[in-house]
This record gives structure tokens, sequence and C-alpha cells, in this order.
């Protein structure tokens, strides 16, 4: 994709560098979070913070990014990795290192400042606890279909106790009858 048509398809298109990467989960999707400090934007937002998502890697079109380094980023909204629509960056944009972006920068000319200072990082850090705590009360709680199980093997298990109980008893009874008639003979 040349670079008009990548600006043409893009919601957003920032230079930033990136302060923080988190695992996120978005619908039934791992994805990673990335916080930025926008330093121009040529298209979209204005704020001096950005939060876009990506996919974790492997074959889900993730951008492996590095904490630090300075990025040129092309981003759309996209429910691609869930029911919400978030500002998304794939492998298949123009989405790259700046250092490898001077082609991009000499068609995108000069961008300008952001116009809103915010700092986002209580929103980022609570977006991935939130999506943590999601995590570990999901794994540590069973949902009611495994209630219902739980309490129906714990009946079946108690039912298997009974069961067992009477028949230790029948057994002990057999055994006592047999030794009695042995006895008197």
């Amino acid at each position: 994709m040349s670079v008009e048509e990548q600006i043409s398809h893009s919601d957003t298109v920032f230079a930033g560098r990136v302060l923080e990467v988190e695992a996120s989960k978005e619908g039934y999707t791992n994805t990673k979070a990335v916080r930025f400090e926008v330093s121009e934007i040529w298209k979209g937002a204005e704020e001096s913070q950005i939060i876009i998502f990506t996919g974790s890697g492997g074959g889900d079109c993730g951008i492996s990014f590095t904490e630090g380094t300075e990025y040129l980023v092309y981003a759309q909204n996209s429910t691609m990795y869930g029911d919400k629509e978030l500002l998304v960056t794939i492998m298949c944009d123009r989405t790259r290192p700046l250092i490898q972006a001077k082609e991009d920068l000499m068609i995108l000319g000069e961008g300008k400042e952001p116009a809103n200072i915010v700092n986002l990082e209580d929103d980022f850090n609570n977006r991935t606890e939130n999506k943590r705590s999601e995590e570990v009360k999901k794994q540590t709680q069973p949902n009611e279909g495994e209630v219902g199980k739980v309490l129906q093997d714990k009946n079946t298990s108690k039912e298997f106790f009974i069961g067992l109980a009477a028949a230790v008893v029948v057994l002990f009874g057999i055994v006592i009858y047999f030794v009695r008639s042995k006895t008197r003979k």
C-alpha cells in the first residue's frame, strides 16, 4: 500500500515514542495495548498521549513494539480484536520504527504538535489491571455451569460413598453369617 493510500485508509497518523506495552484481552482475542507519547500528528488524534492496540504476535497480524522506540503509526478504528471499536494498527499497515520511515515522512511533510496535553498512564494501567483482574476472576471462580457440575459431582460422590458403605455392611453381614454357621457345626 502506498503512503497516500495508507493515509486515506487510516483514522490516525502520528509519530511517537512507546511508553508502555501490556498484554491485553479484548473479547476473545489476546492483544497488546501500547501507550505512546505523541510528538507529531498528521491525521486524527490531537492528544499528547494515545493508546493503540495490536495483536499479540504470530498469526494475528500484531506488531512487536519496543518501549522507548519512536514509531510512525498508521491506525484505524476497528472491531478486529473484539466487540468494542479500538484504535488498531497491524503488520499490513505502514507502521514502523521512525528511523525506517524516511519515505513516508517526505510524503507526509511537516505534522503538527499535539494540541491537548494528557497523561493516560492511569487509564492505561486501569485498563490492563482490570483485564488482569477479570482473567484472574475467571480462572479462580467457576461459572454457573461449573458450579452445577461441582454440586452434581459432590452429590455423585455422596451417593457413591453411601452405596459403598451399604456394600461394606452387607459384606460384613455375610462374613458374620458364614463365621457363625461354621462355628455351630
